[in-house]
């Protein structure tokens, strides 16, 4: 199981950090991924990592503004999300996958959403 929190309104330029709780499997076995959802757009792949963290992957639309990471320690994944836009608004889900954290068909077990809504 796979819970997101961390969303909220946040004005355009700040920050928001999401986490990921996941429960009911060994989640250092599995690569985590964060993706996203706007109103009447297709879900988009945000960022992935390893199982040991050491590799991350970025979707252009984000590099340079999020950082993923995690710790095995606490099942826990993290989006932290700098200089925000307008066009990050969606709402944001974390995923659980055996493949490469860059490939979005490695992902097949998904959580809640969170969302985030920054205003402009």
């Amino acid at each position: 199981q796979l819970q997101a929190s961390g969303g909220g309104l946040v004005q355009a330029g700040g920050s928001l950090r999401l986490s990921c709780a996941a429960s009911g499997r060994t989640f250092s076995s599995y690569a985590m991924g964060w993706f996203r959802q706007a109103p009447g757009k297709e879900r988009e792949f945000v960022a992935g990592i390893s199982r040991s963290g050491g590799i991350t992957y970025y979707a252009d639309s984000v590099k340079g503004r999020f950082s993923i990471s995690r710790d095995n320690a606490k099942n826990t994944v993290y989006l932290q999300m700098n200089s925000l836009k307008a066009e990050d608004t969606a709402i944001y889900h974390c995923a659980a996958g055996s493949g490469p954290p860059g490939s979005q068909r490695s992902y097949d077990s998904w959580g809640q959403g969170t969302q985030v809504t920054v205003s402009s």
